[in-house]
């Protein structure tokens, strides 16, 4: 991630900006983030069914106002920003398959195998939910499995990119990662 979205001495200086409250540091933070941004959208998009009606820009848009726009912008550091940038864009999905499912009758729940790689067909909202619902069960029980899976699956992050924005080490998030999928799994009944 380190040269992704630009140098970051001038991204940590925008966010810094931006926690202290200087609104017009968004509109340079923008650019600085926007390739990164762009990218983890495509990965949430690949799992996507492929009518869905929101585009990769439009969810970088979206995130990009959700994170940068509250009034409240306490990024500690570059990791945090875009860890809070994949917790935006999954929110976002999720809303959209709660939106979908919602114009949907008579819907019924169905199993489904969690993979890294995985594709998503026309069911897919109701996929989605399934996934939101048991991660939710899954931060109950462990906050730091669930933000993997999070990153891991729905951002699309690589373990070392995956540990720098949890502070934690590698070795941890494979062990985590091991532990979330298989009570994933469980929990999806797959």
């Amino acid at each position: 991630m380190a040269d992704r979205a630009g140098p970051s001495g001038e991204l940590t200086v925008l966010l810094g900006k931006l926690r202290d409250g200087h609104r017009e540091a968004a509109s340079a933070l923008f650019p600085l983030v926007n390739d990164e941004l762009r990218r983890m959208a495509a990965s949430y998009m690949r799992r996507e069914r492929p009518d869905h009606t929101l585009q990769a820009t439009a969810l970088v848009n979206e995130a990009f106002l959700k994170v940068a726009g509250t009034a409240e912008c306490s990024f500690e550091n570059r990791a945090h920003f875009f860890g809070v940038a994949a917790r935006a864009m999954r929110q976002i999905l999720v809303d959209y398959a709660r939106t979908h499912q919602s114009f949907k009758r008579g819907a019924g729940a169905k199993k489904i195998e969690l993979k890294e790689a995985m594709v998503f067909s026309e069911p897919q909202s109701d996929e989605i939910l399934a996934v939101d619902e048991a991660l939710g069960r899954l931060e109950a029980l462990s906050p730091r499995q669930a933000r993997i899976v999070e990153l891991r699956f729905f951002a699309g992050l690589p373990v070392p990119e995956t540990a720098t924005v949890l502070g934690v080490s590698e070795r941890q998030v494979v062990r985590d990662w091991s532990v979330a999928q298989a009570w994933l799994r469980r929990e999806l009944g797959a």
